[in-house]
């Protein structure tokens, strides 16, 4: 499972929605909503994640939240080491070949790592590199 298929999963179920119904009102299959809640699937598109926010009724930070857990959920992953250091290509070798055996508690641990590693490094300001998925409120008649 994805950290995006997760997400939707707890969304359906906090909201007492079966899969089937979700996807009949979203206009797509079953089959596909199932892929893409185990990770069979890779990320949504912008526009299906649109629909989605639009459909739990959720905007702002918690459709952000969604966003990130979409862009975070290619199910095979492709690590370009070119030009990095021999040591950088032999950790993505490793860890590609270990991942399927990683412990949960290793996985949480590599990810407080990650998450020290990016909160210690400068960030240039944000740019927003697209509209906000929050539709905008229909024009008043």
């Amino acid at each position: 499972m994805t950290p995006f298929g997760e997400a939707v999963r707890r969304l359906r179920a906090e909201r007492g929605i079966t899969l089937k119904a979700m996807a009949a009102d979203l206009e797509i299959s079953a089959a596909y909503l199932s892929a893409l809640e185990h990770g069979r699937k890779g990320r949504p598109s912008r526009a299906l994640l649109v629909q989605i926010c639009e459909y739990f009724g959720i905007i702002w930070d918690d459709a952000e939240a969604l966003e990130r857990a979409a862009r975070l959920s290619h199910p095979r992953v492709v690590v370009d080491t070119a030009g990095l250091a021999p040591r950088a290509t032999e950790l993505a070798n490793r860890l590609a070949r270990s991942m399927r055996h990683l412990s949960p508690a290793t996985v949480e641990a590599m990810h407080r790592l990650l998450d020290s590693a990016e909160d210690a490094r400068p960030r240039p300001p944000r740019r927003r590199r697209s509209a906000p998925l929050a539709a905008p409120a229909p024009e008043p008649t």
